[in-house]
């Protein structure tokens, strides 16, 4: 959520901020009248809860007098300030379901609200972006005499992609990865995890089912709500990505500032119904339901968090730039943002046979969304207060392959695998077909 003070010295930002993004600006007018009729009621409660507490303090020593020195006048008194303390109690109880109720109306408010977009993102829809830089020179197949097959037949023919039994035994846009193709993914896995390492990351393996609060706290059950798979009969969500498992370990926590930034890298398999999806990219391995991905999240202070979202950055850049395929980084528009992120930028990898660009990872700066909604606190001389968090995927596995196969395929179907994937693969320098077992006599 974002800070109430905005709210409450400045809702026109936060207003401003929902028309960027081509949101409901009316829940803010609800937001801040309910807010202040949250308010209203505390105080009410508050000032009844203390003179209940100064009542109880007047009748204590009353009840001790007249304990040891009985007397009507005495005990009349008594009486009638039990009788008040009584008719206060109701009044106190009364009181704290009217803020209870006024609280829970002002919280479900916030969660129609998404995080203030950064003044620096363009404002529009999803084409309405901004290039920010082009790297490297998409192959001329033609000038080498061939026409470049897509990833789904390049993966059927070296037996790395199997789509069909898939189908059979999951449905639509399941795979397996055989082969080649499972030991690819084992491969990036582990480049990314050194690379990660290196830059100072924890490598952790995360939970593939969450509660409602870990979701809910990483803003995923809002505008992406349709996308999230759950399991209703234990209440639980399957994870679309480990940020929503990394934002909330360490949630309800107090983190002392000598100790950011926390920079950890997710690996978990991720789950997403793509029900906005239908009848785009429904052959190969673009777009599906299941798929691997290593995640960097970041705790940070702040006034660190947009050199650390530069961070972030590069370090996607460095590892599509060890796999030798060409891109674009995008910053991407405000219509186009999660509702957790401020800002976001998109690498996105060429893909010959579409003739296009496509999103292979990205990176989000929350800023203090997320850890407000999480109640994750940092500690340093000024006290306690919300850190930032940011995410950044690394490498989503199917996205990753499907590049690499058409980026570095050969005209007879083999693949040249980029040198820094060769040491995960045992050095091998080619992916080429198995050869076919000839039948047995």
């Amino acid at each position: 959520m974002i800070d109430p003070q905005i709210l409450r010295n400045d809702p026109e930002v936060i207003r401003e901020s929902q028309r960027r993004r081509g949101e409901d600006t009316q829940v803010v007018d609800l937001l801040v009248a309910a807010d202040i009729a949250a308010r209203d009621e505390q105080r009410v409660f508050d000032e009844l809860r203390n003179s209940q507490k100064t009542l109880s303090k007047e009748i204590g020593p009353l009840q001790g007098q007249l304990k040891k020195n009985p007397s009507p006048e005495l005990q009349q008194q008594v009486d009638q300030l039990m009788e008040r303390a009584s008719n206060l109690a109701a009044e106190v109880k009364a009181a704290e379901i009217k803020a209870d109720d006024k609280a829970r109306e002002v919280e479900n408010l916030w969660l129609q609200v998404s995080n203030l977009v950064d003044l620096r993102s363009p404002v529009g829809g999803e084409e309405d972006f901004t290039l920010l830089e082009t790297v490297g020179t998409p192959r001329d197949f033609a000038a080498e005499g061939f026409e470049p097959k897509d990833h789904l037949t390049i993966g059927q023919g070296l037996k790395a992609i199997d789509t069909e039994r898939g189908a059979k035994v999951s449905g639509s846009r399941f795979y397996f990865l055989t082969g080649h193709g499972a030991m690819l993914e084992f491969a990036l896995l582990n480049l990314a995890m050194a690379q990660a390492q290196v830059n100072g990351f924890i490598p952790m393996i995360t939970p593939a089912l969450v509660l409602p609060s870990a979701m809910e706290g990483t803003g995923f059950l809002g505008q992406a709500a349709e996308n999230v798979y759950r399991v209703e009969s234990d209440d639980m969500y399957l994870v679309g990505t480990s940020e929503v498992p990394l934002a909330a370990y360490h949630s309800d926590e107090i983190i002392p500032a000598s100790q950011l930034p926390l920079r950890y890298a997710g690996w978990s398999s991720c789950f997403r119904r793509e029900a906005g999806a239908s009848g785009r990219d429904t052959t190969g391995i673009i777009r599906v339901h299941q798929f691997d991905k290593v995640e960097m999240f970041v705790y940070c202070d702040p006034a660190d968090a947009q050199a650390e979202h530069e961070r972030l950055l590069q370090w996607e850049k460095d590892f599509i730039n060890a796999l030798e395929i060409p891109y674009r980084v995008i910053d991407v528009a405000t219509g186009d943002l999660g509702s957790s992120a401020a800002r976001k930028f998109d690498i996105e990898a060429w893909i010959p046979t579409q003739g296009k660009y496509r999103e292979v990872t990205s990176t989000s700066n929350t800023t203090e969304f997320q850890a407000r909604r999480l109640k994750v606190r940092m500690r340093d001389d000024n006290g306690t207060r919300p850190l930032a968090t940011l995410n950044g995927t690394l490498c989503a596995m199917p996205r990753i392959i499907v590049a690499i196969l058409e980026n570095h395929q050969n005209s007879d179907g083999s693949v040249n695998v980029p040198a820094a994937l060769q040491p995960f693969l045992g050095g091998l320098t080619k992916l080429t077909a198995p050869a076919t077992k000839s039948a047995g006599k």
